[in-house]
């Protein structure tokens, strides 16, 4: 009998210990907040600028007067200054597949989500830039839109060819289509477009119109939030 007892007593206890206990729930990744997902999108882009021909100058997040904007303003992500062109660079951060067409009003997000046309609120932004410059007879610009690789694109072709004067790239081919539209441009053109000093000039007279003041950039924030909510 105590032989019995104590082999029912060896059988109790010889399970593994992860049979008794509970199926623990996988962990789930914490989720990227959206405000830390921008900052490493612009991290990505700042490594992109910085890895441009030395005679090139570049501003970022620059807010502008602009009479024809809805709020009076247009903010700026990026601005590359080079001897033959002004690239003005729009950023977005969206997941998902992107469609639309150079002429479109509206662009798509994976059918599900609408945002306006990128080409034509850059197209805003080059125009407000123009009309602050002065003492430069000639501007030439390029506008690029730059997506996270979070995106896919279903797009025009001719807005990923180097041709183009208006592109859609992602962040981190960014730096090589500007030096592939630079190369394309110093090809087809006998001088440049601008001398040094002139690249200096168009550098302060665009530093001196940034707005910095805080209430008004928060102002402007708040009113296009406001509208794309209607």
């Amino acid at each position: 009998m105590l032989k019995k007892l104590l082999s029912l007593f060896k059988k109790s206890h010889s399970k593994p210990p992860q049979a008794v206990r509970k199926a623990q729930a996988p962990k789930q990744k914490p989720k990227v907040a959206a405000t830390r997902i921008g900052e490493l999108g612009e991290h990505k882009i700042n490594i992109q600028l910085g890895q441009l021909p030395k005679e090139c100058k570049s501003l970022s997040d620059l807010m502008l007067p602009n009479p024809k904007s809805r709020t009076g303003y247009a903010q700026i992500d990026h601005i590359i200054i080079s001897p033959y062109c002004l690239f003005v660079i729009e950023t977005k951060n969206y997941n998902g597949e992107i469609k639309g067409g150079r002429t479109d009003q509206q662009w798509s997000v994976s059918n599900r989500y609408k945002m306006y046309n990128p080409l034509k609120q850059n197209y805003g932004h080059i125009k407000a830039i123009e009309s602050l410059l002065k003492g430069v007879p000639k501007v030439k610009s390029v506008s690029i839109i730059s997506f996270t690789m979070r995106c896919r694109f279903s797009i025009d072709p001719e807005l990923r060819q180097i041709q183009s004067n208006e592109l859609v790239v992602y962040d981190v081919e960014l730096s090589e289509f500007i030096s592939r539209k630079l190369l394309r441009l110093k090809t087809e053109t006998s001088e440049p477009l601008f001398s040094q000093m002139q690249i200096q000039s168009i550098y302060d007279q665009l530093s001196q119109a940034n707005i910095t003041d805080t209430e008004i950039r928060k102002h402007h924030i708040e009113k296009i939030t406001t509208t794309k909510n209607r």
